[in-house]
C-alpha cells in the first residue's frame, strides 16, 4: 500500500508533516509567536520520513525547554556582542567590570569571532581565537579574560532565545602557567624592610592597612574618615575607588590634539567609588595598636597639610589624599607602591600580593578561618576555595612538620656526644 502523501490537517499548536512535489517530506512546527504576537512556525524538510520525524523531535524539544532560536533574530556574533555590552552589561554590572567586558569585545572577540553566525558558532572558533591571541603575544590571562567576557556574552544570549548553546561554555581555554602557585608572601623581615621605609613616606599607614590587614586597593583609597575608629581601634569598609574616567573638555572646534585623560580641560565622566558590592566585603576590621598610632598621626600630618594649603585644597573625607586634598588614583598608587619597593631594597611584587602577606600572616598567627573569612572580605561560598589561593605555607613551617613527624616516628633525635677534652680547652 502506497504511503499516504497528501497534507494532513493539524489542530493550532501541532506539528504539520506532509510529503510534496518535489519528493521531499516536509513539516510546518510550531515555535511560538513573533515580537508582534503572530505565531511563528519552522519549516523542515528532509529525504525521509524518519529523518524528518528525529528532526521534528528534536526542534519540539528545544521549543519545550526554551533553547530554540527566536524567529527574525539572526544575530551574528559582532552584532550581539556590541549590543549585550552597550545595553545589557553596561548598566548591571560596575564600571571596573564593564571596562574590561568592553575592551575583551572591541580589541580581540569582534576582530577574531565577530564575522560567524551566532546559530553557527563553534567552541573550535574560539579555542582558534585564543591560540591566535598567545601566538600574537597576548598573555594567557588575556585569552582567559576574553574567554570569560565571551561565555558571559553568549550565556545572556541563550537565556533569550537567540542561540541554541553556548559555545563559549563548551570551549577549552588555555591552561595557565601557574602564576598564583608562584606568588612568595613577603617574609617578616621583608615586611620590617617595608616598614622602615614606610615611615619616610607620606600616607605610610596606607601601605601598612595593606600588608597588615590586607585590604585589597580600591577598599583602602576609598576609606573616608567617618568609616575610620581609633577610639574603638577598628574601621568599616563600605566602598570602593574606581579608577579615574575623563572626557574632552576642550571645543569640537578647537580640539586639543590629546587623549581625553591628559585634555587641559578633562571632565570626570566617573564617579569616584561605588558602595562594596557584596555583604562580605561590608565588613568591620580590627586595628592593631601600632596602626592607630600610625592613623592619628596621619590624621594630624593630613590636617597641617590642609591647613598650608589653604583654598588650593579639595575637601574631602578620604583618609588618603594627594598633597592638595581629594581622592587618590589608583594608577598614582600603584607607582608609588613599586618605589616604595625600591626604596626598601624589597624584591618586586603586585600590590595585590600584599594581600597574600597578610593572608599568610593571619594563619600563622592561629587566627580562625571564619575570622581570616571576615577580615579578607571572603564570601562563605568561596571561603575554601580562596584560603587555597591566599594561605601560603612558608618553608620554615613546613620543616617544622617534617622535624615533627620525625620525632613522632623516629624518636628524637640523639644529642651529639660531647669531646670533654674539647669541653675543658680554653
Amino acid at each position: 500500500m502506497e504511503r499516504q502523501k497528501k497534507r494532513t490537517r493539524r489542530a493550532n499548536g501541532e506539528t504539520a508533516i506532509y510529503f510534496g512535489k518535489d519528493g521531499r517530506w516536509h513539516a510546518r512546527v510550531p515555535m511560538g509567536y513573533k515580537d508582534n504576537g503572530e505565531p511563528y512556525r519552522r519549516h523542515i524538510t528532509r529525504p525521509t520520513e524518519d529523518a524528518l520525524k528525529d528532526e521534528v523531535k528534536r526542534r519540539e524539544k528545544q521549543r519545550d525547554q526554551g533553547t530554540a532560536q527566536q524567529p527574525g533574530k539572526l544575530w551574528t556574533v559582532e552584532k550581539w556582542l556590541c549590543h549585550w555590552v552597550e545595553n545589557i552589561a553596561k548598566d548591571v554590572v560596575s564600571e571596573n567590570t564593564y571596562d574590561g567586558y568592553e575592551v575583551a569585545v572591541r580589541v580581540h572577540l569582534v576582530p577574531g569571532i565577530g564575522k560567524h553566525r551566532m546559530d553557527r558558532l563553534e567552541p573550535e572558533h574560539l579555542e582558534s581565537l585564543y591560540r591566535r591571541m598567545q601566538k600574537n603575544g597576548s598573555k594567557p590571562a588575556t585569552a582567559h579574560q576574553a574567554h570569560r567576557t565571551a561565555r558571559t556574552a553568549l550565556g545572556e544570549a541563550v537565556r533569550r532565545g537567540y542561540a541554541a548553546k553556548n559555545a563559549a561554555a563548551l570551549a577549552k581555554p588555555p591552561r595557565m602557567e601557574g602564576d598564583e602557585d608562584e606568588i612568595e608572601p613577603y617574609s617578616v623581615e621583608e615586611v620590617q624592610s617595608l616598614l622602615i621605609a614606610v615611615n619616610k613616606r607620606r600616607n605610610s599607614a596606607r601601605w601598612m592597612l595593606a600588608l597588615a590587614l590586607g585590604l585589597r586597593q580600591g577598599e583602602t583609597l576609598g576609606l573616608r574618615w567617618s568609616d575610620v575608629d581609633l577610639d574603638n581601634e577598628y574601621l568599616k569598609l563600605r566602598r570602593n575607588r574606581l579608577r579615574p574616567k575623563y572626557a574632552h573638555g576642550c571645543a569640537e572646534a578647537s580640539p586639543c590634539g590629546r587623549k581625553a585623560g591628559y585634555c587641559p580641560k578633562r571632565e570626570q565622566v566617573r564617579r569616584e567609588t561605588k558602595n562594596t558590592k557584596s555583604r562580605a566585603g561590608r565588613r568591620a576590621v580590627p586595628l592593631p595598636g601600632p596602626l592607630v598610632v600610625m592613623l592619628r598621626a596621619h590624621r594630624e600630618a593630613q590636617a597641617l597639610e590642609r591647613a598650608k594649603a589653604g583654598n588650593l585644597w579639595t575637601p574631602s573625607d578620604y583618609v588618603f589624599t594627594k598633597p592638595l586634598g581629594g581622592p587618590l588614583s589608583p594608577n598614582t598608587d600603584y607607582h608609588d607602591w613599586k618605589k616604595l619597593l625600591g626604596d626598601a631594597g624589597v624584591r618586586d611584587a603586585r600590590l595585590h600580593d600584599a594581600r597574600h602577606t597578610a593572608a599568610t600572616v593571619l594563619m600563622l598567627l592561629g587566627v580562625p578561618d571564619r575570622v581570616i573569612d571576615q577580615i579578607m572580605g571572603w564570601e562563605p561560598g568561596t571561603s575554601s576555595r580562596m584560603r587555597a589561593r591566599y594561605l601560603h605555607v612558608p618553608d620554615a613551617m613546613l620543616k617544622d612538620v617534617a622535624r615533627k613527624i620525625a620525632e613522632a616516628i623516629w624518636g628524637p633525635p640523639e644529642k651529639l656526644p660531647v669531646d670533654k677534652d674539647q669541653d675543658n680547652e680554653g
